[in-house]
């Protein structure tokens, strides 16, 4: 189709409600994409060349989404088996014909093991630069799947069952994950873990980044305990998935074109969330302090906030100065749409049983589905991985609802590219 057929790059900005500020404000990070030498996707002429069949293949992959009538007949299922037997009917076909026995823990197994075949397989059919897009996805796995394994053996939980857990679009050479379970609980067992098994997982370049700036010479392996010790895991994650985040998401601006516009927005509101979820779950913990709260040192909470987002600068900004939940709602009241309506559901939580997550993942989906209404971009890769793991959510969600016998919960999830979505619903009555 033609440029005037395909729409603007950014339409799913202005579908998914506006943002709280115009990427005019941010001149810092427009100065910084424009530095960098542009990679470039291809233009019409030699896009299709390189990249026209792994976006065929995820384009015909989106047709195998489940259907709101798909969803009604799972809903009505009376036991799994009866949900087995209705997704045979489905895309997912015989996804389930090895399972001894179906539970919800199973058909999330299985429903995940046929998203990584997909991937992988487009992966398998993809050049440079798209291979390497398609590596930035997986990335945020690895680092869920190392913070895990971490996490577990602090912990002291089997290395098998922890391996069993992890994510497998995250998985890296076996052997080295492996390795980070067995370093010693001691101060050369921690020195080694960072010296010469972290520092190798692909992820390692974020880790050296962030023990750098902790301590410039990690000159005693006390520091290194101190860093990866429990109590700070999630702080280390979150930190993690910052740099993931800004680096994606310059490498997505080198690309240029719609991919550099549509990516930017998705990684941009998921910043947002990001920076949003750090100030609430701080209320309560010592990052909620004064002198946690902003400053030069890490970790405080403003160092765990990402530097791209609709927030960034400015927003960010009042989130730093929050410190609970009154303070939060004066700051979301003064950052404007969309936030101020998601912030909105979490003060009705009580009232409407929709937490701010829920709310998150309709705003997510939303953007998501609308990066399929452009072409020659990679957009699509990221949306189809990210709407199919909300898909996976809405099985479990629902077999387990179906196994506790809530019923009347069975409706409470987030359909994708549904024709009853809130958002379509809200643009079509626009019209």
């Amino acid at each position: 189709r033609s440029a005037a057929a395909r729409g603007p790059p950014c339409s799913c900005a202005a579908a998914a409600g506006g943002w709280p500020f115009d990427s005019a404000t941010t001149p810092t990070l427009a100065a910084m994409a424009n530095q960098q030498t542009e990679i470039g996707t291809g233009g019409m002429e030699t896009y299709n060349m390189h990249h026209g069949f792994p976006e065929a293949l995820v384009r015909g992959l989106r047709s195998g989404f489940l259907q709101d009538s798909d969803y009604h007949h799972l809903t009505q299922c009376e036991t799994l088996e009866d949900v087995k037997m209705n997704l045979q009917e489905t895309d997912y076909d015989q996804f389930l014909a090895d399972a001894a026995s179906v539970t919800p823990a199973t058909l999330q197994a299985a429903a995940t093991k046929k998203l990584v075949t997909e991937f992988q397989y487009m992966r398998a059919h993809s050049v440079e630069p798209l291979s390497s897009f398609m590596d930035f996805i997986t990335v945020e796995y690895m680092i869920e799947n190392v913070m895990m394994l971490l996490k577990g053996t602090l912990g002291g939980r089997d290395v098998n069952e922890l391996m069993e857990q992890c994510h497998p679009l995250g998985l890296f050479k076996e052997s080295t994950m492996r390795l980070i379970t067995t370093f010693d609980n001691s101060s050369k067992g921690y020195a080694d873990l960072y010296q010469t098994v972290l520092v190798e997982t692909p992820v390692g370049k974020y880790f050296s980044q962030i023990l750098e700036e902790k301590s410039a010479k990690l000159e005693t392996a006390a520091e290194v305990r101190h860093v990866l010790e429990e109590v700070e895991i999630e702080i280390l994650k979150n930190s993690l998935m910052k740099l993931y985040l800004e680096d994606f998401y310059y490498f997505c601006q080198k690309l240029g074109g719609d991919t550099a516009a549509i990516m930017g927005g998705l990684l941009r509101a998921k910043a947002d969330q990001r920076a949003i979820n750090i100030t609430l779950n701080s209320f309560g913990t010592p990052l909620n302090e004064p002198t946690m709260r902003e400053g030069d040192g890490w970790p405080t909470r403003k160092s765990l906030y990402p530097s791209i987002g609709f927030l960034y600068p400015q927003g960010t900004e009042l989130l730093v100065k929050v410190s609970d939940e009154a303070t939060m709602t004066q700051a979301m009241e003064q950052i404007g749409l969309p936030y101020t309506s998601i912030w909105n559901v979490h003060q009705s939580t009580a009232v409407s049983d929709k937490s701010i997550d829920d709310a998150f993942f309709e705003r997510e989906v939303s953007m998501l589905e609308l990066a399929f209404e452009n072409q020659m971009h990679y957009g699509c890769f990221y949306a189809y991985v990210k709407l199919k793991e909300q898909e996976i959510r809405n099985l479990v969600w629902i077999s387990e609802c179906i196994v506790q016998q809530q019923k009347a919960e069975i409706n409470k999830f987030v359909p994708v590219f549904s024709l009853h979505s809130p958002w379509r619903i809200q643009l079509n009555s626009g019209r």
